[in-house]
């Protein structure tokens, strides 16, 4: 079993095509709740109805990953009514790189919404978590952050430190019943790269839900999608320079 289903799963983003594929695999595993946390939530239909189809109930709550000071009452309302969250299921974007190149609001919006943001609503998680010694959080990282390209550098500046911080909350969070599952993918297919080319060993948001699905039931700490990917951020990291700056997305 992925989760005992006891207590509800948190998608934060309650769009994300990821996300929703994770909390369908966690409801056909046992999950009874699905709380959807996402802007105007009152506007979510086809969502709530695509899970309770498959027998959960579903609240939707709003959130604003970018409102900072909404995230602490948000989260400790959550745990005030429900208990440990079973599984918490976090956000991201891609954003424009050519624009944020151009554009310093553009670039720090990415960089808040995929980093700054993150580290809020982690440690809002962790501080209300670690009383009750349970909650499971997955963490979405990238290839883009194992060594950050020319040619998306400020996703990838984002993602690595997100990779880095959550590889410390990890560590910090051993032994305290909450778990952190981080999920390392290469170039996903669908709404968020929509017209794009794929790149090499590209996946779907229903393989990274299989693979998030599997971390999950075997307690592990880190999931690469695909699993070869790991080799490729090995060969990454001893990549000259001057090669490396030519690399495409």
């Amino acid at each position: 079993m992925v989760t005992s289903g006891s207590n509800p799963v948190l998608v934060l983003g309650g769009r994300s095509e990821i996300g929703l594929e994770v909390a369908d695999r966690l409801v056909r595993a046992g999950a009874r709740t699905v709380v959807l946390a996402a802007r105007r939530a009152g506007e979510l239909s086809a969502e709530p109805a695509r899970l309770q189809a498959l027998g959960a109930t579903v609240e939707t709550v709003e959130f604003d990953a970018d409102d900072l000071p909404s995230h602490g009452p948000l989260l400790a309302d959550l745990v005030a009514r429900h208990g440990a969250l079973d599984v918490v299921v976090a956000f991201g974007i891609l954003g424009d790189q050519a624009r944020a190149e151009v554009d310093v609001a553009h670039a720090l919006a990415v960089v808040h919404t995929d980093f700054v943001a993150q580290v809020s609503v982690l440690s809002h998680l962790a501080t209300l978590l670690r009383p009750l010694r349970a909650g499971r959080l997955v963490v979405f990282s990238s290839i883009a952050g194992a060594r950050v390209r020319r040619a998306n550098y400020v996703y990838g500046s984002a993602k690595a430190g997100l990779d880095g911080f959550a590889s410390g909350l990890a560590d910090a969070l051993h032994g305290s019943g909450v778990g952190l599952l981080l999920v390392r993918p290469g170039f996903v297919v669908g709404r968020m790269t929509a017209g794009m080319s794929p790149a090499p060993l590209s996946s779907t948001p229903a393989q990274v839900a299989d693979a998030v699905a599997a971390g999950l039931a075997a307690g592990r700490g880190v999931v690469w999608v695909p699993g070869t990917l790991r080799a490729l951020a090995a060969a990454m990291t001893v990549t000259p320079r001057p090669v490396w700056r030519r690399a495409p997305r």
